[in-house]
């Protein structure tokens, strides 16, 4: 029976953490400036705005939902770059998917039919999936970021 090699372990420092929140804020940004021109925005001072407020909004979104879910699978021995793609995939998918449904529902959404309803929940899925990619991979850059190789 052939040894298998040790898994590759990854150490980080808080420098390094404050790197990526910046990095993965700078990227999240950049995505909402990208969405600002596709929508039409072609005024520069409302794109640089876009992007300050998407960095801000997005470094703030990272560190309240995403950092002790984080903490908990750095704790665990789960540093590597499937770990972060997945845990930014999620945490991804379901702040979108929320959002597009009126809170799962459990706010006041408009009257609709039963077709309707389907449809906006087909369309927030399909939406949210798009959304929960880009986000997994801004995780996994601020991985990159935060991460390097020990041994």
């Amino acid at each position: 029976m052939a040894a298998q090699p040790a898994p590759a372990r990854y150490e980080t420092s808080i420098d390094r953490v404050g790197l990526a929140i910046g990095a993965g804020g700078t990227m999240g940004g950049a995505i909402g400036v990208l969405l600002m021109a596709f929508a039409g925005t072609h005024n520069v001072g409302a794109l640089l705005g876009g992007l300050l407020i998407g960095s801000l909004m997005t470094a703030l979104s990272i560190t309240a939902l995403a950092a002790i879910p984080w903490a908990l699978l750095h704790a665990a021995g789960r540093r590597g770059p499937v770990a972060a793609a997945t845990l930014g995939g999620v945490v991804g998918f379901v702040l979108f998917l929320g959002g597009q449904t009126y809170g799962y529902g459990m706010f006041v959404a408009p009257v609709m039919d039963a077709q309707t309803l389907l449809y906006r929940w087909a369309s927030g899925i399909l939406t949210s999936l798009v959304m929960a990619a880009m986000a997994a991979g801004i995780a996994v850059a601020m991985w990159r970021v935060a991460y390097r190789k020990v041994g």
